[in-house]
């Protein structure tokens, strides 16, 4: 891998780990591992009270990426107008997919598992599972679409959330 990847992520930079969301670069330290030594990103994860050492050279292959655009945001919340897409399925297979696509970091197939599993008062209630990949989906589209409007998680909340009510209406 060039040198020129390694350099594409910056302290003070919000990026988007696949597995756990929105994080910001504190540094890059060297660190020395079982005799290597190894330059890594330390990302801090402020909501949920944790640090992950990534390794540079490995960033971009695992999936880490920059926030994404205002153009994606506004991708996402057409795909969130759209009809929700609830496949005939077991549910334990549906919830397996909508679990990859929440730890896949894209933007677009998070906002379609809010669509999937978003469920407005006339409809009925939803299992613990059903409700916690959903709470998880939201609170991931939700911190990005804070982060890239400038942070302010509960006015992006808001901004979903009336997406989703506009189209139950």
């Amino acid at each position: 891998m060039s040198k020129s990847r390694k350099t594409e992520f910056r302290p003070d930079d919000y990026v988007v780990y696949p597995a756990h969301g929105v994080g910001q670069i504190m540094s890059i330290e060297q660190q020395e591992i079982a005799g290597i030594t190894l330059e890594l990103f330390v990302i801090s994860f402020e909501k949920d009270k944790m640090t992950l050492r990534v390794p540079t050279d490995k960033a971009t292959e695992i999936g880490m990426r920059s926030l994404s655009t205002p153009e994606v945001i506004s991708k996402a919340m057409v795909t969130l107008k759209g009809k929700a897409k609830v496949k005939r399925a077991m549910w334990s297979r549906r919830a397996q997919e909508y679990e990859q696509k929440i730890n896949s970091g894209d933007l677009i197939a998070i906002a379609e598992v809010v669509r999937d599993l978003h469920r407005n008062d006339e409809q009925r209630e939803q299992s613990y599972s059903e409700r916690q990949l959903y709470e998880a989906a939201l609170e991931r589209l939700t911190r990005e679409v804070a982060a890239v409007a400038g942070g302010d998680e509960v006015q992006a909340a808001k901004q979903v959330d009336d997406v989703l009510i506009t189209r139950a209406a």
